[in-house]
C-alpha cells in the first residue's frame, strides 16, 4: 500500500520526532558500544590495528544492518502503514484450517521474536541510563558510589512517569535528541582532526584484517560491536508512527552521520591515548564539559529509555487485540494520540526487573555483557519473515528474496555467534524473560483455542436457538439486552443460561461480536454490520484493526445508522465470566493449564476491556472445562 509523502513543514516535524522516537536507542550507543570492545569481556589491546579493525566493523554494521537491511528493505514490509515483529505476524498468520507445518514454525518464530523484545525493554534502559551517570566516575572518582543510587532513582522516576503518558515531554525529545546528535558529531569531528589517519578504517579490508588476525578473539568481538545496532528493530517497528520518509531522512541527513563521526572520533582519541579506551566517549571533552555531558546524555538515555518503554506497551495492546495475551488494564494517556496508551501491569514488571538488573549487574560494562543475544535473535528472525513476506506479498522470484536475506543471515548469524558466549555472563536473563513472555503469549492463544471447541460442541446455532420451543415459548419483558459472544454463528451461554435461570428474554435480544482483523486499523465504513434475525432478535459484528481499542457503547452509536436505536441506559448487557477448571484432556500439558487457568482469573474483566457502563452490566458465571 502506497504511504502518503509528506513533504515541507510536515516532514521536517516528522523526521524531528522521528529522531527523539525512532533512534534514542540506537544514538546512546556511543556512550558503551566503542568502550566494550577494548574494555568489555574479550576486550583487545587498543593497538591501531586493532582500534580501526573494530572502526571499520562498526561502519560497515551501520551500512549493511541499519541502512541496507532495515531502511532500504524491510520498511516495505509493512501492513498497511504499520511496522514491526507483530505486524509481520498478522501478515504471515495462516488462514483458519492451514495446518502446514512449515508455516506454523514461522508463526513461531514471529511470536518468539516479539517476546524477546520485552527482555530488551528491560535492558536498554538499565544499560543507557548507567552507562550515562557512570560519566561523573570521570569528572571526579570520588563520586562513583553513588552512581548506582543515581540510576535507580533515575529508574523509579522514569516509570513513575509513565502513568502521566509521553505526550507532556514528547514535544523536547525531538529538540533534545537533535542537540544529542549535534553533539556527538561536533565532539567526533574535533577528534578525527587532530588524527585524520582513522578515517582508513572507512576501508572494509582493515575489517576483514582484523578478523583474520585476531582469530576466535577478534571474532567474539563482534559481540561488542553489534551494541552499534542494537536499535535498529525500533526503525521497523515504528514505522507507523512516523512513515518511511521521515525515518529514513533523519537517518541520513543527522542520525547516521553523526554516530559514524562520534565512533571515530573515540577510536582518533583511542589512538592518541591508549589509556583513553577505558571511558573513550567521556575524554573527547575537556575536564569541565564532563558534568554537562553527563546531565546531556542521561537525558537522551531517558529518552531513548522512553521510547522502549512505550514500544513495549504498544506490542503489548496488539498482542491482545490478536488474542496472544489476556485482557489487561489498557489506560490512553492522550486524546489526540491513539497509540500512546499505559499499561500498569506491564511498567510494573519492566520497573522491577530493570532496578533488579541495575542492583545485579552494577556497571553498565557487565550489562554490556548481557547484552545482544535477544537482539539478534530477534533480527535474525525478522530476515526470516521478511523473505516470506517478498515471496508471496510482493511476487518476489527465489533469487531476488534468497540473495539479500542469505547476505543478511550470514551477518545476522555472525552476530548471533559472537554473542552466544554472552549467555553465560548474563544474557541469559533477557532469554529467560522472553522465552517465559513467549510462553505465556503462546499459552493463552492455545487455551482460547480450547475453550472455543469446547464451546462449539455444547453450543447450538443461534438461528436454531430462535426457531426453538424454549425461546418461541418464553415469556418476553421489556427492554433490550446485548449479548456479547465471540462466535456470532452459535447462542452466547450467557442466554442460554439467563433462559434457563430467569424463564425470560427481553423484547429485542442483541448478540453481539467484535472482531479483531490481522490489518492495523478498519476503514469507518467496515466497521459495523447489522442483522435482523426476526422476533425480536438481532446480530452485530463490529471489527476493528489490532491497533485499535474496541468500544461498545460506541459500536452502539453506530448502529443508529442502520435503523438501530439504542438508549443506552435503558439496555442491559450480559457477559459470560468462565472459571477453567483442569481437565487433562485438552492436549496441553499440566503446567500448561495451571499457567491458562491462572491467566484467565487475573484477566481483565470484558465489562473494563469494552468499555461497558458497570452499572448496566449481569454476569454470569460458568465452570468450563478445558
Amino acid at each position: 500500500m502506497d504511504e502518503p509523502r509528506p513533504s515541507g513543514r510536515r516532514l521536517a516535524v516528522l523526521t524531528l520526532a522521528a529522531l527523539g522516537v525512532v533512534y534514542g536507542d540506537i544514538g546512546t550507543s556511543p556512550l558503551y558500544a566503542f568502550r566494550e570492545c577494548f574494555y568489555g569481556e574479550y576486550s583487545l589491546a587498543p593497538t591501531p590495528g586493532h582500534v580501526l579493525g573494530v572502526l571499520s566493523l562498526m561502519f560497515w554494521s551501520l551500512v549493511v544492518v541499519v541502512s541496507v537491511k532495515y531502511l532500504a528493505l524491510v520498511l516495505r514490509a509493512d501492513n498497511r502503514g504499520q511496522g514491526g515483529i507483530i505486524a509481520l505476524l498478522a501478515l504471515i498468520t495462516p488462514p483458519r484450517g492451514d495446518h502446514r507445518w512449515g508455516r506454523r514454525v514461522l508463526v513461531t518464530m514471529a511470536l518468539f521474536g516479539a517476546s524477546l523484545l520485552y527482555g530488551d525493554g528491560m535492558i536498554t534502559p538499565a544499560i543507557s541510563v548507567m552507562s550515562a551517570v557512570e560519566g561523573l566516575k570521570v569528572a571526579t572518582p570520588a563520586l562513583g558510589p553513588f552512581v548506582i543510587p543515581l540510576t535507580v532513582a533515575i529508574l523509579v522516576g522514569l516509570f513513575w512517569f509513565q502513568h502521566r503518558g509521553t505526550g507532556q515531554v514528547g514535544m523536547v525529545f525531538g529538540p533534545v535528541t537533535l542537540v544529542w546528535f549535534g553533539v556527538l558529531a561536533a565532539l567526533g569531528l574535533g577528534s578525527i582532526a587532530s588524527y585524520p589517519g582513522v578515517l582508513r578504517a572507512l576501508n572494509p579490508m582493515y575489517g576483514a584484517v582484523f578478523l583474520a588476525e585476531t582469530g576466535l578473539r577478534g571474532f567474539l568481538v563482534l559481540g561488542a560491536v553489534f551494541l552499534v545496532v542494537t536499535g535498529a528493530e525500533a526503525l521497523y517497528a515504528d514505522l507507523g508512527h512516523f512513515g518511511r520518509r521521515p525515518i529514513r531522512l533523519a537517518w541520513y541527513t543527522v542520525v547516521f552521520p553523526a554516530l559514524v563521526l562520534n565512533y571515530f572520533g573515540q577510536g582518533a582519541a583511542v589512538l592518541r591515548n591508549p589509556e583513553a579506551a577505558h571511558h573513550p566517549f567521556y575524554t573527547l571533552v575537556p575536564a569541565w564539559g564532563v558534568v554537562p555531558l553527563v546531565v546531556l546524555a542521561t537525558a537522551a538515555t531517558i529518552i531513548a529509555s522512553q521510547a522502549v518503554i512505550s514500544g513495549a506497551f504498544s506490542l503489548t495492546r496488539q498482542a491482545i487485540q490478536l488474542g496472544y495475551c489476556p485482557r489487561l488494564e489498557i489506560r490512553h494517556t492522550s486524546p489526540e494520540a491513539a497509540g500512546q496508551v499505559y499499561i500498569p501491569p506491564v511498567n510494573r514488571l519492566l520497573a522491577v526487573c530493570t532496578i533488579a538488573l541495575v542492583l545485579g549487574f552494577g556497571s553498565s560494562s557487565r550489562l554490556a555483557a548481557a547484552y545482544g543475544v535477544a537482539v539478534t535473535t530477534t533480527m535474525f528472525i525478522t530476515t526470516c519473515l521478511f523473505y516470506v513476506v517478498a515471496r508471496e506479498r510482493w511476487g518476489w522470484g527465489r533469487l531476488a528474496a534468497g540473495v539479500p536475506a542469505a547476505a543478511f543471515l550470514a551477518v545476522d548469524a555472525s552476530f548471533f555467534a559472537a554473542n552466544v558466549g554472552k549467555v553465560a555472563h548474563g544474557a541469559w536473563f533477557p532469554l529467560a524473560i522472553g522465552l517465559a513472555a513467549y510462553l505465556t503469549l503462546s499459552t493463552w492463544k492455545q487455551g482460547r483455542e480450547v475453550l472455543a471447541r469446547r464451546f462449539l460442541q455444547t453450543s447450538r446455532p443461534l438461528e436454531s436457538f430462535i426457531a426453538s420451543d424454549q425461546a418461541q415459548e418464553s415469556i418476553r419483558v421489556p427492554g433490550r439486552a446485548v449479548f456479547m459472544t465471540g462466535n456470532p454463528g452459535y447462542t452466547p451461554a450467557a442466554l442460554v443460561h439467563n433462559l434457563r435461570h430467569n424463564k425470560v428474554l427481553h423484547e429485542e435480544v442483541v448478540v453481539l461480536t467484535v472482531i479483531t482483523e490481522d490489518t492495523p486499523r478498519v476503514p469507518p465504513k467496515d466497521r459495523l454490520e447489522v442483522e435482523r434475525l426476526g422476533d425480536g432478535f438481532y446480530r452485530i459484528m463490529a471489527r476493528y484493526g489490532f491497533m485499535e481499542d474496541p468500544h461498545v457503547p460506541h459500536v452502539l452509536r453506530l448502529a443508529k445508522d442502520h435503523g438501530l436505536e439504542f438508549a443506552l441506559k435503558e439496555t442491559s448487557f450480559f457477559l459470560g465470566r468462565e472459571v477453567i477448571l483442569a481437565s487433562h484432556r485438552s492436549g496441553m500439558p499440566v503446567w500448561r493449564e495451571r499457567l491458562f487457568q491462572f491467566l484467565a482469573r487475573n484477566a481483565q474483566p470484558a465489562r473494563g476491556f469494552f468499555h461497558v457502563p458497570p452499572d448496566l452490566v449481569v454476569e454470569l458465571g460458568a465452570q468450563v472445562q478445558l
